[in-house]
């Protein structure tokens, strides 16, 4: 018997539709310009108009190829029933490819990690902006106080003010386009920087052409959250929308390239020509548009990051913590943990790096990790789909060569402060590698039965009055896929460890799938009116609330009369009292009489570490911890056990008490 709760799909094509994409996704890739040109300018020896025209070259093309061809027109089209990321991915081709998820938890804390420094950067740049109207603001102060109040909202959710966030990166792109357009005209031989040969000229003929592309790799850092929040918007309103934004970013790099190739005396290491570019009457009001552009864009980053641990938890790669949802907006959750550790990281880079120029140095470096490791991904699952050989092979090579060249141009970011990121990611992958390795483990130990072997000595303890009843309803949470199969151990529960009598007894099955949103259940009779399996099937992004789905399971079932909810005992059902129901739930833990490999050992060792840092299985289902009870049972029984003792039988001159 099968059953669907209910789920609502997006999204079409339309005017709000296009407002919301711009609000959602473009916020990192659409911030970019406050500082990606003044980057490569800082690392300029001199100002000359084929360095300036280089640089612009090398921005055109990573934009058109990286972000364009390789996000836009392709991995789109990777997508898990609309969702999209690095984890939708993966969970793509685990199936067929579980090996794969090497690739996918080092881009997943690759994209963590560097993703901590994007509200830094884009705040404290847009903040900056003040220095040129008054060099003695304390841009710091300000930009903590803008910081501790975004993450301090998230609790709240962000349904009031996000419905701002379209027309706000609406005006915000605009201004780009019409203030690059200014300039533009005044200089329009800037336009021969679409040239590919000025790239080559910028990487080969400069003496710094080849590290600068760390710099120019910031103008596509967004491009991966893009592919993450493909859920959020839909495939067609992100490609359309993108024609605009990627129309507004070009002419506002040009613009910039344009002012600085007509006031190159003016320009110096420390110049910003994103602010430079505006006319001095629009100043304060450019640096208010900045500001605000800069904290929807962290605010996509905070989203984004609680949306890919939850993704981790469901994938089983990281483990259980609670996870709330303020509003009833699709896809929006707080995760009050992680939300506290991004907000004293980001304090961290604030403090530490104290201008946005150093925090440049830092950026992008491990972000080119998680590109690397999408491509990777991407060509597996092109690979079980089927896609000509000949395609994948030009795909791994146009990309492993791009993102390749990147990584090595970014590297000499890791003395500058890209080692934050690096150790950062680093303990993240120890982490999630950790737990999906320990719950690998422990999961090897599982021992299924057939259930119907039990049948009669389970329907004999249900009517047998000598044993006191443990409950009227007692239900056991069950790995077993199928439903002719059964936990050792729950057998082990019900007639060795304590018997336990009941009226009814349930087995749920928890079984999380590869599609993002799936709800359904199934109910089997094993032994009519005794003896009930339910599973539920729940999308890897759909949080496991158990206890709720499990009431509305019997709820319906009651009304169908497929179950009598009424209590068995007489004295309270003749006052209609529900039945009660009591829960257990088996706790593997290590026997230490059973020795693991010393790496396995290790991995188990940190797994109990972890695993004191998360919630419950009981509180990450979200059962009612006044009716479970936790039975805690050896995660191995060695049956042949070796001799270890002599029995003395007072022998050979020893003495009896």
């Amino acid at each position: 018997m099968n059953r669907r709760l209910s789920h609502n799909q997006i999204s079409t094509v339309s005017g709000t539709g296009l407002l919301i994409t711009l609000g959602i996704v473009f916020g990192d890739l659409g911030t970019s310009p406050l500082y990606v040109m003044r980057a490569i300018v800082a690392g300029a020896d001199t100002i000359s108009t084929n360095f300036i025209l280089g640089g612009l070259s090398a921005i055109f093309w990573t934009l058109t190829l990286q972000t364009t061809l390789k996000y836009i027109i392709i991995t789109l089209r990777a997508d898990n029933k609309g969702e999209g990321g690095i984890f939708s991915l993966f969970a793509l081709i685990r199936k067929k490819a579980k090996w794969a998820y090497i690739f996918a938890i080092i881009g997943g804390c690759a994209l963590l990690a560097d993703g901590v420094i994007t509200p830094s950067i884009t705040i404290v740049s847009a903040v900056e902006g003040l220095i040129n109207i008054n060099p003695r603001i304390p841009v710091i102060p300000i930009v903590i106080v803008i910081i501790t109040a975004l993450f301090f909202i998230q609790g709240f959710g962000t349904k009031t003010v996000g419905g701002s966030f379209g027309p706000i990166m609406l005006l915000w792109f605009t201004m780009l386009g019409t203030l690059g357009l200014a300039q533009i005209i005044k200089y329009p031989a800037i336009f021969k920087a679409i040239n590919p040969y000025y790239a080559y000229l910028f990487i080969a003929k400069f003496p710094h052409g080849f590290v600068l592309l760390g710099a120019v790799f910031l103008c596509t850092t967004g491009a991966e959250a893009l592919y993450s929040d493909l859920g959020h918007c839909g495939l067609k309103n992100i490609r359309i929308s993108w024609t605009f934004v990627k129309t507004a970013l070009l002419l506002n790099y040009f613009g910039q390239g344009a002012w600085i190739l007509k006031n190159a005396e003016k320009v110096y290491s420390d110049t910003n020509p994103f602010f430079s570019i505006m006319p001095g009457w629009f100043l304060i009001t450019g640096i208010i548009i900045a500001t605000a552009a800069a904290v929807i864009a962290s605010q996509a980053l905070i989203s984004g990051s609680f949306t890919l641990i939850s993704e981790a938890i469901s994938l089983n790669f990281w483990p259980k913590i609670k996870i709330n949802y303020p509003t009833n907006i699709k896809g929006q959750m707080y995760i009050s943990s992680i939300n506290w550790i991004l907000y004293v990281l980001c304090l961290f880079v604030i403090l530490f790096f104290q201008h946005s120029s150093n925090m440049e140095a830092a950026y992008g470096l491990s972000i080119t990790l998680t590109m690397l490791m999408t491509t990777v991904l991407l060509s597996i699952y092109m690979y079980y789909h089927k896609f000509p050989i000949i395609l994948i092979v030009l795909l791994l090579f146009v990309f492993l060569s791009i993102e390749g060249t990147f990584l090595v141009a970014n590297l000499n970011k890791f003395v500058h402060g890209g080692w934050f990121t690096i150790l950062l990611g680093g303990f993240l992958f120890l982490v999630m590698y950790i737990w999906f390795n320990g719950r690998k483990i422990k999961n090897s130990f599982i021992e299924f039965i057939k259930i119907e072997n039990y049948y009669d000595v389970i329907k004999a303890l249900s009517t047998d009055h000598s044993v006191s009843k443990y409950a009227t309803n007692l239900v056991f949470l069950t790995k077993a896929n199928k439903s002719t199969d059964v936990e050792s151990k729950i057998i082990y529960s019900i007639l060795h460890k304590q018997p336990k009598r009941a009226d009814v007894y349930w087995l749920l099955h928890v079984d999380i799938l590869d599609e993002p949103h799936v709800l359904e259940y199934r109910i089997t009779h094993l032994i009519p009116d005794i003896l009930i399996k339910v599973d539920f099937k729940i999308g890897f992004k759909v949080q496991p609330r158990v206890n709720l789905f499990f009431r509305q399971v019997i709820e319906e079932m009651n009304k169908n009369k497929e179950i009598d909810l009424l209590s068995r005992y007489e004295s309270l059902r003749k006052f209609n009292v529900m039945s009660d129901f009591r829960f257990v739930v088996i706790d593997r833990i290590q026997n230490y009489d059973f020795d693991f490999p010393p790496r396995e050992q290790f991995i188990m060792d940190m797994y109990s570490i972890f695993k004191n840092f998360g919630i419950s299985e009981v509180r990450s289902l979200g059962l009612d911890t006044s009716n479970v009870t936790i039975e805690a049972v050896p995660l191995f029984i060695d049956t042949d056990i070796p001799l270890m003792m002599i029995r003395n039988n007072g022998v050979n001159g020893s003495k009896h008490i």
